[in-house]
């Protein structure tokens, strides 16, 4: 996120802007599109599987929505640290909700492949519901935390502050909480990763037949979470990456750090529709309906339109 405004001109900070926003609303409209797909079709409401992508994907969109919002905000409103810290409070969570949510989804792939007689019992969606639960109350503890260090640390007033996560929680206890919780996190989701592909990789490679196309697509799928959590991991070393790109170009800092923010906080949201949006049959199947079904109608509308005028011209 650019925090630097008073450097751009300002053209360069409406170009800035109007990319981010249409990045973003665009990338929030893909997401969208696999949302009402979701809730307009029942037969994803039973599957565990899909409750845990729509989840991933509707905390996508929180996420983009307000990291998009703190950036237009740094140009644009300056922030006291109420408004602020309720913003931050919800772009940390959802942050760490990413992650937690692809090693959810990676075990019930794990369990749908490799326990399969057990699946039915294991993954229902009541547990996977509880799992969301429990993956919100888990986020919520250190982006709580932070806010509570800074009440105990310095006193709080209603000046304009810089609304980004490394402006505003910059204390020593804000930086050692952070790299343990981002370590324990990483390593239990980037560990659940490596066991869940290698027990399913060891599973393709012993059955066979459809059974054995299906543990292929499951491999394949944990792999492609796997592209996911570097994507997570790369919005946590943002900060590490804008300080070596600008040590080494001191003159190209506003544009360094716009591009990083794009890469690193923007451009990611795109990846779970076509991980599983894409790749998955369900969700295809009901995108060419949907898209065909009004096409079609469109198609027929304007054809049924000029035989309606034809008749009244011959009255």
């Amino acid at each position: 996120m650019n925090s630097s405004k008073r450097l751009d001109s300002l053209n360069e900070a409406l170009t800035k802007n109007f990319i981010t926003f249409a990045l973003g609303f665009i990338i929030n409209c893909i997401n969208g599109a696999f949302v009402f797909i979701y809730f307009k079709s029942q037969v994803f409401h039973r599957d565990p599987r899909y409750v845990l992508y729509i989840h991933l994907v509707i905390n996508d969109m929180i996420m983009l929505t307000v990291s998009v919002a703190l950036h237009i905000f740094t140009y644009t409103v300056p922030l006291s640290f109420a408004p602020c810290g309720f913003l931050l409070l919800i772009l940390v969570t959802t942050n760490k909700n990413s992650p937690l949510n692809l090693a959810g989804m990676a075990v019930e792939r794990y369990i749908a492949v490799c326990r399969p007689l057990h699946h039915v019992q294991m993954c229902t969606v009541q547990r996977a519901y509880a799992l969301i639960a429990l993956i919100w109350g888990v986020s919520l503890i250190p982006a709580l935390t932070d806010i509570m260090i800074v009440f105990a640390t310095r006193s709080v007033d209603s000046r304009p502050v810089v609304c980004y996560p490394s402006y505003v929680y910059n204390t020593a206890h804000h930086k050692a909480q952070r790299e343990v919780v981002q370590v324990l996190m990483f390593s239990f989701v980037f560990l659940t990763l490596i066991i869940t592909y290698l027990k399913v990789l060891c599973a393709a490679r012993t059955v066979s037949g459809s059974y054995r196309a299906s543990a292929r697509n499951a491999r394949n799928t944990i792999l492609l979470h796997g592209v996911q959590l570097f994507t997570c991991m790369l919005s946590f070393l943002s900060p590490f990456i804008n300080i070596a790109l600008v040590t080494t170009w001191p003159n190209d800092r506003t544009t360094i750090l716009f591009v990083t923010f794009l890469f690193t906080n923007v451009l990611p949201r795109l990846l779970s529709p076509l991980i599983y949006g894409v790749r998955d049959k369900k969700f295809n199947g009901h995108i060419r309906r949907l898209f065909c079904c009004r096409c079609c109608s469109t198609g027929e509308n304007k054809v049924v339109e000029p035989r309606r005028r034809s008749k009244q011209v011959l009255r």
